[in-house]
């Protein structure tokens, strides 16, 4: 397996997206730290992706001493933290926003946005400040459309969208931030949009399924690497091209 040299910090990396993007650094040779609030499921993910690659910090992504802990852990075990993905998030609520209870918005902003800035903060003065490299943070199509029943979600997503831009402007020239907007990818935390309905589901895209792990583990390989050397500030959309069928009845 080739050695990068690199070192990546993924915060909910033990299923689903996380684990897709810790899957395709690992392959280019990084080394990894990913983080998550179940010690067992992260234990299984290490194991998996190979604990001589992979470190995990167990913790909640808004907990300002784990974010402190992650970063420390990682530069104590690889000796520096040059790629940091923002993916924990959270979304425990399913209604109209007229009735949104104002405490679960709450939580979903911190565990969504305040963590990714605290993050970003954490990485910034332990390596990138010094030494370069680059953030991706994930948002989702909820967050640049409307985003029925799943209001909080999608408000939360919008700010990521806005934090990738301010803290592509500071954070410039030393790093790059990007963001990824994926729509619905299969996993267990997107499940209630698909299951027991995918073929349904997936007709809606024009690519003729629904997204995958590795579609997003690619999108943040390339936004990580030199060949994205010009490109900061942006959100990708990564969405089998349900956008194009905006408008169409």
């Amino acid at each position: 397996m080739p050695d990068s040299g690199k070192v990546a910090l993924i915060t909910g990396g033990s299923r689903g997206i996380g684990y897709g993007i810790a899957e395709a650094f690992v392959a280019r040779g990084d080394r990894v730290c990913i983080t998550g609030r179940g010690e067992e499921a992260l234990k299984e993910a290490v194991e998996r992706l190979g604990a001589d690659r992979v470190i995990a910090v167990a913790g909640k992504a808004a907990d300002e001493a784990h974010q402190a802990v992650a970063v420390e852990r990682t530069m104590e075990a690889f000796g520096r933290v040059d790629f940091l993905v923002n993916n924990a998030g959270t979304n425990p609520v399913f209604g109209p926003i007229a009735e949104l209870d104002l405490n679960v918005a709450r939580k979903v902003y911190e565990t969504n946005v305040i963590s990714a800035l605290g993050f970003a903060q954490q990485t910034w003065k332990a390596w990138q400040k010094e030494n370069g490299g680059a953030i991706v943070n994930i948002a989702s199509i909820a967050g640049v459309s409307a985003s029925p029943f799943i209001g909080a979600y999608g408000m939360s997503k919008a700010a990521m969208v806005n934090l990738t831009l301010q803290l592509a402007h500071e954070f410039a020239p030393a790093v790059r931030v990007n963001a990824i907007a994926p729509a619905v990818i299969k996993t267990r935390f997107a499940e209630a949009l698909y299951e027991g309905r995918e073929a349904e589901a997936a007709a809606a895209y024009p690519l003729g399924r629904l997204g995958a792990p590795e579609d997003i583990g690619g999108a943040a390989a390339f936004l990580t690497s030199e060949q994205s050397g010009w490109i900061t500030g942006q959100t990708l959309v990564v969405d089998g091209g349900m956008f194009l069928n905006a408008g169409v009845h």
